[in-house]
């Protein structure tokens, strides 16, 4: 395929992706949003004015970056998985792996649709999110660049996650026993200097510590974590998995019998 065809098929993909999230918005961009809402009027308003101040900055301050993340993080995951696990039900995968369409342009097209997902929710909690507690933006920069490396690794573990699954129970499994623990106990509602020294080590090996205090940073300018370690963590694992989802694609890894 030359450039001009490639640009076609990614494109085609991307629509895809995008217009399948878009049409049921109510079930895809709503209730995240709906439930982050809870979130600020619980944990914000009603236990974050008896929490007091976190690292010098009002409790419903600290959260809302967090709580941000954690919808963009979960959003981008499940677009992937869920979208990807379809058409190797529908067999309708086949069709893409006979085509020329070159493997690590089938990934970027499911990533792209992921981080479209992810995106457009973080938008609509961040502008709920003015509702509860005015936004700082300490660094637009850090934002930007955090939130889109972010999402492009969970869509990526989310295609990952979806090639190797076996029903529709297996794309719910590391959702419910790894993704959302690593994202409770990841620095969303809280600072690790609380924790003693022991778990605050255990916690430097949890990846989405080194995102939620990235992303913090941008908004708030303070962090648990370099900068520097966290965009290592993050750009490390985002290659990572596409390196590996791009050859499983390639050699038919859990879709060729």
């Amino acid at each position: 395929m030359n450039l001009h065809d490639q640009l076609i098929a990614y494109k085609t993909i991307v629509i895809k992706e995008v217009l399948r999230f878009g049409r049921i918005w109510v079930q895809t961009i709503v209730p995240p949003v709906i439930t982050v809402s809870l979130y600020f009027v619980i944990f914000g308003n009603l236990i974050g004015s008896r929490i007091g101040e976190m690292d010098g900055f009002s409790y419903m301050d600290y959260i809302v970056p967090g709580l941000i993340m954690m919808a963009v993080i979960t959003n981008s995951y499940a677009n992937v998985v869920s979208s990807f696990y379809g058409c190797k039900f529908h067999h309708n995968i086949e069709e893409l792996l006979v085509s020329p369409i070159p493997s690590y342009l089938i990934v970027l097209g499911f990533m792209t649709g992921g981080v479209a997902r992810g995106l457009a929710v973080g938008a609509a909690v961040t502008a709920v999110s003015m509702f509860f507690t005015e936004l700082q933006f300490h660094n637009p920069v850090v934002i930007i660049t955090i939130v889109l490396l972010t999402s492009m690794l969970f869509s990526l573990a989310g295609l990952l996650n979806a090639v190797f699954a076996r029903s529709f129970d297996d794309i719910s499994i590391v959702p419910t026993f790894v993704l959302t623990p690593l994202t409770y106990l990841g620095g969303v509602f809280y600072t690790i200097h609380l924790l003693p020294e022991f778990w605050q080590n255990v916690s430097r090996l949890n990846p989405i510590l080194y995102m939620v205090n990235a992303f913090r940073y941008g908004f708030l300018g303070v962090s648990d974590i370099g900068i520097f370690w966290s965009y290592a963590i993050i750009i490390g694992f985002t290659a990572a998995l596409y390196g590996i989802a791009v050859y499983v694609l390639h050699i038919g890894l859990g879709i060729r019998k």
